[in-house]
């Protein structure tokens, strides 16, 4: 994991990089995002059924979670340390009021809202240091004070249990390359009052599967397919968690879900 996590993405350069590199067309980044947007905009249509959400989207980057709730919220919030990753998502169309934080210190206060809330945590857990991630879901937990609040989802985009650790050893001290277990990211919602009530995977092949013409077509197939499939989420490389918090409005534990 990376101490200097909030630094890295202040420059303008990498945000670029981010956004028309890593998320550039037939790009395995792009097929999941696919693959997760459909997904979560039919949890949000089953999720919230007599009032649409708010959504909160904690160091939202570029604004891909936003984009992808578009017309599903009635209003949008996204936070972030990087100016460069606000101006971005503001330039690429991210219908939001954007807010910038400090990196490290207290836990930024939410804006508030009324009505049910889903708080979107993307592409930030893997990397990050311990507080940072803490940071994070302390951050959701003030908005979610209790399981009606609505909705938490975290993604952890290098799952341990996937093809992907075949490669870890050979990466070994790489400070992108970290991978987090299920158990870890369902301890890191526990501590923080969560429990994980759903999980979905978004691709069992690896990278390389999609940076070869001939094959490709083969990995977004099996993938698609894959992802349709909640227990398969198990050794899945990128995986989604949706939570909600244990305690009910009156204090007491909340219901309880399965993953």
């Amino acid at each position: 994991m990376r101490s200097d996590y909030p630094e890295v993405f202040q420059d303008p350069a990498v945000v670029d990089k981010y956004q028309h590199q890593v998320y550039a067309p037939d790009t395995y980044a792009t097929a999941v995002n696919q693959r997760q947007r459909r997904y979560l905009r039919d949890l949000v249509r089953r999720s919230f059924l007599v009032r649409r959400p708010v959504q909160h989207d904690f160091a939202c980057g570029t604004g891909r979670a936003i984009r992808i709730l578009h017309g599903l919220v009635r209003a949008a919030h996204g936070y972030d340390s990087s100016e460069a990753m606000l101006a971005k998502a503001a330039q690429v169309g991210a219908y939001a009021s954007l807010h910038r934080v400090d990196p490290a210190g207290p836990v930024p206060e939410p804006v508030p809202s009324t009505g049910p809330v889903i708080v979107t945590v993307f592409r930030t857990l893997l990397n990050a240091d311990e507080s940072t991630r803490d940071r994070a879901i302390a951050f959701a937990a003030r908005i979610l004070p209790h399981w009606e609040s609505g909705l938490l989802v975290v993604e952890n985009h290098g799952n341990r249990s996937s093809l992907r650790h075949l490669r870890h050893r050979r990466h070994a001290g790489v400070p992108w390359f970290d991978e987090l277990l299920h158990s870890q990211v369902a301890g890191l919602l526990a501590r923080h009052g969560f429990r994980v009530i759903e999980r979905r995977g978004f691709a069992l092949l690896t990278r390389g599967w999609y940076s070869r013409r001939g094959i490709r077509r083969v990995a977004q197939v099996v993938d698609s397919l894959a992802s349709r499939v909640p227990w398969l989420s198990r050794w899945a490389v990128n995986v989604l968690y949706v939570a909600r918090r244990t305690q009910s409005p009156t204090g007491e534990g909340g219901t309880a879900g399965r993953a």
